[in-house]
């Protein structure tokens, strides 16, 4: 038996309990207890099935064994045992404890987020015939559709409720069964079942007797003379296995689908499988295609050779260095020389990106480093994908994982260096569902608990990772030259409103960006343009009253998506045809107002006919290989622009891009957050490094009704620096971080009074708490309604101390939990999201 810091201790006959995590929003564990026919099985990390409640069946993990049971309630037993080895080990379930203590959330919450759904269990509703039930004999008379659903019992002792539909009409099949149930002759129960299953491959290969003498092929060949579809078969096996060159090859066989592939005859197949001349089998086999190494060692130029060194240098008295180098700097060929190192010495290395799907050149360019030792993770991996990611890491088929924030809760043992790369990126925070965390600091907690390093890679650092480099708590090393002595883009601002005046403002483009598109199309080069915003326009409007359709669940305005001629909310789904007029007024003056990337690109097709226009937005990547499609078709060359909203700002790399456009860098600029600036800063840095990343200079056209604004000169003499110096100025004057901690509070409720009134009652629970803090709200949060629950919200603003957080976050859970005893607000929803933006 362990606990759950792994010490061991010699089974007993006494009774056992197991603390078990469930995926449940509540704060601790519960304890079962352990049958004695699996006491020397049982042990921290294993998956148990548990009764929770009167009906629910849930997948937990075993946190702890011990001896001790509960006082409060007398402990159900676990119902069964459900793996072989421990699929999860303590490092993760301490991780889990960190991270459900420091994100204000709950222990059973974050196992919900960690494990694949794939390894949790399913229910579905079975039926029986009910064991004291005569169908001889019945109690009750049975009518003509309640024998057929008897009568398909009988044949197959239990059913799913889904089999028995096509028997009786649809609508009917609830009645029935609540009838029979009555009459005690069914009954009806959830089969619990698991929800990984693993790819199977069904195989071919000649039986054993017609190798074991030459002759005994040619005899066949002679039988199944003139049966051309049957003779096929045998040769394409035999082009694919030589067998007459080594025999043992026909142990592996051949992968049914390759002979079908070939051209090959399913049935013919099946025939010669039937007559014995071939065998079948099924293996299991990976869901992920073999990839071939390319690339056997990585040369490091001197610049990068100095940060390489640098970096290990740093590492002798710092756990974390972050890497700030700027765009095309080099930074993969760094982390390429890291990883092996780790590598070799028999660590474990996880690599995480803001996201795998837009980072696509990165990715590929390990997979010609790593081959099949690298694995990949992220959503937009089928369950079963995943579970065999994770099985692949608990197994050792992947010591290197590269990952987005899921990939923090792979079964890892033993890291040794943890990479996040564009530390920067606001898409490593987790807003919903709980828990609400920032990918780059639980980073750095999972890295501490394996006493592992952490390289922080960057253009343009976050600023509390900058401070904390600036403050000696990171080791720091910089890169300010791009690699192979490319240089960096030239900027240009361009005045929307002096074109304006001018009346050269054709379209939503400048006279400025207009000629440099063309003069990049005409010199065979390629176009990124960047608009923050997807849609057609961002809202129609009445030019009559001012009218301006709103969402029925949210209060937002409905954007317009031209494409499919509907209005469209992006908070809650909601969608609704075009209006032919105003529903105010009447009038038939409906206008479009502002650019989406739809416009955007309809713009460009009409000022730009003979270029070839891709848009990459959320609306055109929803399926699985979405981006990676379009990514093909523009670095193949097949597309001239490109339109994207930030996705297009994440690691692309494409030689023949000449040209960036950021059409409204006014609408990233004055967006209403303390850290606009920064954002601002980070997204146009990264997408003006798009152009010119080889030998010849980019061009970076930006778009503003503001270029007098100090950050465009910031950006474009790369001052990152005294920008950061800027703002900090300010942050520290008015207390935002990195100088406080700050948690914001959301108080939803379908009602707006209850709402307000729990805001306003949290809030005085909250200024009783002792420590020095500030406490701003509630007010009505900037979209006040999402999905027809009212939003409040309260931000806290805390010293840093460790103590001070962790008591003011103990202290708030109590006051949360002592408004939900108060019956007016127990519908009441209160997130606490920590770090919230």
């Amino acid at each position: 038996m362990e606990d759950l810091f792994g010490h061991s201790y010699p089974s007993t006959n006494k009774t056992l309990f197991a603390d078990i995590i469930l995926p449940v929003p509540i704060p601790r564990s519960f304890t079962y207890s352990v049958d004695p026919e699996i006491q020397d099985e049982i042990g921290i990390g294993y998956r148990v099935m548990v009764q929770f409640g009167k009906k629910r069946i849930l997948t937990g993990i075993v946190a702890k064994v011990h001896q001790k049971a509960p006082e409060a309630y007398k402990a159900k037993p676990i119902l069964d045992l459900l793996d072989d080895f421990p699929i999860v080990n303590a490092l993760q379930i301490k991780f889990w404890g960190w991270m459900a203590g420091y994100y204000c959330c709950h222990i059973g919450e974050v196992m919900n987020a960690a494990l694949p759904s794939g390894l949790k269990l399913s229910t579905e509703s079975k039926v029986q015939i009910h064991p004291d039930f005569d169908l001889e004999n019945p109690s009750f008379p049975m009518d003509e559709r309640e024998l057929v659903i008897l009568e398909a019992l009988e044949k197959n002792p239990e059913m799913n409720v889904d089999q028995l539909e096509p028997l009786v009409a649809a609508k009917d099949l609830h009645k029935i069964i609540k009838s029979l149930l009555a009459k005690k002759a069914i009954l009806v129960y959830e089969s619990v079942k698991e929800k990984y299953s693993p790819k199977i491959e069904t195989r071919v290969r000649f039986s054993p007797e017609y190798l074991s003498e030459s002759h005994k092929l040619n005899e066949l060949f002679e039988k199944i003379k003139g049966k051309v579809k049957q003779e096929n078969v045998l040769l394409k096996y035999l082009q694919q296995v030589p067998v007459f060159n080594d025999q043992a090859l026909n142990e592996q066989g051949l992968a049914k689908k390759v002979l079908t592939d070939a051209g090959c005859s399913s049935s013919s197949i099946d025939t010669l499988v039937k007559n014995k001349v071939f065998e079948t089998f099924k293996i299991k086999i990976s869901r992920f295609d073999p990839i071939k190494v390319e690339e056997k060692s990585i040369e490091l130029s001197q610049d990068q050779l100095e940060a390489y060194e640098s970096i290990q240098h740093e590492f002798g008295t710092k756990s974390t260095v972050l890497l700030h180098g700027i765009t095309g700097s080099g930074k993969t060929e760094i982390y390429i020389k890291l990883i092996n190192e780790v590598l070799d010495s028999g660590s474990q290395v996880l690599l995480l990106l803001p996201e795998i799907a837009l980072t696509t050149h990165l990715v590929s360019r390990l997979q010609k480093v790593f081959g099949d030792t690298m694995g990949i993770f992220h959503s937009r991996y089928s369950d079963n994908e995943r579970v065999d990611v994770w099985q692949g890491v608990l197994s050792g088929k992947y010591n290197f994982i590269i990952g987005v924030r899921s990939s923090l809760f792979l079964p890892f043992d033993s890291l040794g260096l943890v990479i996040v790369d564009e530390e920067h990126e606001s898409s490593y925070k987790q807003f919903d569902p709980a828990p609400r965390f920032h990918a780059r600091d639980a980073a750095l907690m999972l890295a501490w608990l394996h006493q592992a390093k952490t390289v922080l890679g960057t253009a343009t650092p976050a600023f509390e990772s900058f401070y904390n480099a600036q403050t000696g708590k990171y080791g720091y090393v910089k890169m300010d030259k791009r690699y192979g002595g490319a240089e960096l883009p030239h900027f240009h601002l361009a005045d929307i409103l002096k074109d304006k005046k001018k009346n050269l403002l054709k379209l939503d483009f400048t006279r400025l960006m207009r000629e440099k598109i063309q003069e990049a199309l005409n010199n065979q080069e390629q176009v990124l343009i960047f608009q923050n915003r997807r849609g057609y326009a961002p809202y129609i409007s009445c030019e009559e009253c001012g009218w301006i359709p709103e969402c029925e669940h949210c209060d937002v305005s409905l954007t317009y998506h031209q494409y499919q001629n509907e209005l469209r909310c992006h908070y809650c789904g909601f969608k609704e045809k075009v209006p032919n007029k105003c529903q105010a007024c009447g009038s038939e003056k409906i206008t479009t107002v502002g650019s989406g990337t739809e416009r955007i690109e309809e713009n460009l097709s009409l000022l730009f006919p003979e270029a070839r226009i891709l848009r990459m937005d959320l609306d055109t990547t929803r399926s699985k290989y979405g981006y990676q499609k379009i990514l093909e078709e523009f670095g193949s060359g097949n597309v001239d622009i490109l339109v994207g909203t930030q996705m297009i700002t994440k690691g692309l790399d494409f030689d023949r891009v000449s040209l960036v456009g950021i059409v409204d860098a006014d609408r990233i600029l004055f967006y209403p957050d303390f850290r606009s600036g920064e954002r601002a800063f980070q997204q146009i840095t990264q997408v003006a490094g798009r152009a010119g990343r080889r030998n010849k200079t980019g061009n970076v056209i930006v778009q503003t009704r503001r270029p007098d604004q100090l950050i465009f000169n910031h950006i474009i003499e790369g001052k990152y620096t005294e920008f950061y110096q800027q703002e900090m100025g300010e942050r520290r004057q008015f207390y935002y971080p990195p100088f406080v901690k700050n948690i914001k509070i959301v108080v939803k409720h379908k009602d707006f009074k209850i709402t307000e009134t729990a805001a306003f009652q949290l809030k005085n629970l909250l200024v009783e708490i002792e420590g020095r803090k500030i406490i701003l709200g509630p007010e009505k949060a900037l979209i006040g309604k999402i999905k027809n629950l009212f939003h409040f919200e309260i931000w806290i603003k805390l010293e840093r101390s460790t103590q001070a957080q962790e008591h003011f976050k103990h202290e708030m859970a109590q006051k949360i939990s002592e408004l939900h005893g108060d019956k007016r607000f127990r519908s009441v929803r209160f997130l606490v999201d920590v770090d919230p933006s």
